[in-house]
């Protein structure tokens, strides 16, 4: 009887397995349709980061101070609010309502993955910014990037030159990482600000592919590939790799790494491009000292050095996806924390 109910639970667990690893599949198959679709649908939200500070420190004002004074507070603040409206006021109007009365941050955030596929949210925000924002403005990129696909993260950082081709002033702030691609799209920035541990540069290509041709070989499975073109397939998964087909293969990467340095060199002249294109990495004090960021400061001592003179505000594009979409999604980003841990015994990381 223990031995049927065992073979009952098992059966019950593949079916189960089976069952959501069909509904992951079909929803990283609704993902891929949708991307090769015109574009995404969503709209774009955009919110008052001032009223969310403000909020924040009445709620531990209200813990903290004396009720008195704090009565008192609240009725200078009043006073104060309604004659900055004011003041707001007949400033538009003197300007005939061309311009804003004060300066605006429009607040951004790009948190890469190995396909930059934010990347489509950036285009609609940048979009949406473009038509309203003046030369008195300024967009705070909030980037978190180890990097991955060159041609993702290429169209990531020809997004931001959107920007500057605008005229409009962009920084970008790396509280944790932007190194590799992250660090293509930080170069853009008129300023770079970094937390003191943040990691900055990785300005290097790195390509890795397993080969099963000796497995395949030694189980006497044949493989054949046929190309058009003598170069259409260089290095491959399961055929035999020539000296040939590898010298090929590192010079394509080698003149990534080439068109890399120079996009940098160009959008961040004051870096000794040689110097600092070696593949390596540096932390925010180390990175400040070879130019690869213009300053120590998180995003949050940014937000608050601007929240007395200027409007700021957040703007974030959101996909309607369906719940195919939204548990592909989490598929997709299962799959790629795995392939991470298994690249960890690869890379040189510092743990405190």
């Amino acid at each position: 009887m223990d031995f049927i109910l065992d073979i009952a639970a098992f059966l019950l667990q593949a079916i189960i397995l089976l069952g959501v690893f069909l509904i992951a599949f079909a929803g990283v198959m609704a993902i891929s349709q949708r991307r090769r679709g015109a574009g995404e649908e969503g709209s774009v939200e955009a919110c008052s980061l001032n009223e969310r500070f403000e909020l924040q420190q009445e709620a531990i004002r209200s813990v903290a101070e004396d009720p008195v004074a704090l009565k008192a507070r609240e009725k200078d603040r009043k006073k104060e609010k309604k004659q900055k409206h004011k003041a707001a006021k007949q400033a538009l109007k003197s300007q005939d309502g061309n311009e804003p009365a004060r300066p605006r941050v429009f607040v951004l955030d790009f948190d890469g993955d190995m396909q930059a596929s934010q990347v489509e949210q950036l285009r609609e925000e940048v979009s949406a910014i473009l038509p309203v924002a003046s030369d008195a403005d300024e967009v705070l990129l909030r980037l978190e990037s180890g990097g991955g696909a060159v041609h993702g993260y290429g169209l990531a950082a020809s997004q931001l030159v959107r920007l500057k081709d605008a005229g409009i002033k962009l920084t970008v702030s790396v509280d944790k990482v932007a190194a590799s691609g992250g660090y293509m799209m930080a170069c853009v920035a008129d300023q770079i600000i970094a937390a003191p541990f943040a990691i900055l540069g990785s300005i290097g290509v790195v390509a890795q592919i397993p080969n099963f041709h000796k497995l395949l070989k030694k189980n006497d499975i044949d493989f054949e590939m046929h190309t058009a073109g003598e170069y259409k397939r260089t290095l491959t998964f399961f055929g035999e790799n020539t000296d040939k087909a590898r010298e090929k293969f590192q010079s394509d990467i080698d003149d990534i790494h080439v068109l890399f340095k120079e996009f940098v060199a160009t959008n961040r002249p004051v870096l000794a491009i040689d110097e600092v294109s070696t593949g390596e990495y540096w932390f925010g004090q180390r990175a400040l000292e070879k130019n690869l960021a213009d300053r120590l400061c998180t995003s949050d001592g940014f937000l608050l050095e601007h929240l007395e003179g200027s409007d700021l505000i957040e703007v974030r594009f959101r996909a309607k996806r369906n719940w195919q979409e939204r548990l592909g999604m989490a598929a997709e980003t299962a799959v790629e924390r795995g392939f991470r841990r298994l690249l960890k015994s690869e890379q040189d990381q510092r743990y405190l």
